[in-house]
């Protein structure tokens, strides 16, 4: 078995385990080094938060040991193709690669279907099911302006 294959068996094992605990069927692993260095699995509903994905949890357990938000140099194995927000999670930490087993076809199948997110965020905002109104643009702008001048911030 290749390195890959014994993480991803890993997130998987993750993922097993947790319907056992309560959670919802999805594990995932952050990996430095080829050293793992953070696990997560879905607390959804254990936790009453809806955020408590399991790539999102395992995001935060490795920022949190490695006292950073980036994580560039990292990878994350993830036993299930990560739903829109733990993709944009993903992306904002920086990370270098992503392994996922099932797709989100199966997970469509097995009752956890995104794929409406996926098509809202494809349309205009005004014509998605969520309504939404820009409110009090200009004044919202001010932030923006101060965050670009301010000469010791720092990006991400």
């Amino acid at each position: 078995m290749t390195e890959k294959e014994t993480f991803m068996t890993r997130a998987i094992e993750l993922s097993t385990a947790n319907i056992e605990n309560g959670g919802g069927p999805f594990g995932a692993i952050i990996t430095k080094n080829g050293k793992i260095i953070a696990t997560g699995v879905n607390l959804v509903t254990r936790t009453c938060d809806p955020t408590a994905h399991a790539e999102i949890n395992a995001i935060r357990a490795a920022a949190a040991a490695l006292g950073t938000f980036d994580l560039s140099g990292c990878e994350i194995y993830s036993s299930c193709e990560p739903c829109p927000m733990c993709m944009g999670a993903i992306y904002w930490a920086h990370l270098d690669k992503l392994y996922y087993a099932g797709t989100r076809t199966d997970a469509k199948e097995a009752g956890f279907d995104d794929s409406f997110i996926y098509d809202e965020l494809a349309l205009q905002p005004e014509h998605r099911r969520l309504k939404s109104e820009n409110l009090l643009h200009t004044e919202a702008l001010e932030a923006f302006r101060t965050w670009k001048e301010k000469s010791d911030k720092t990006e991400y």
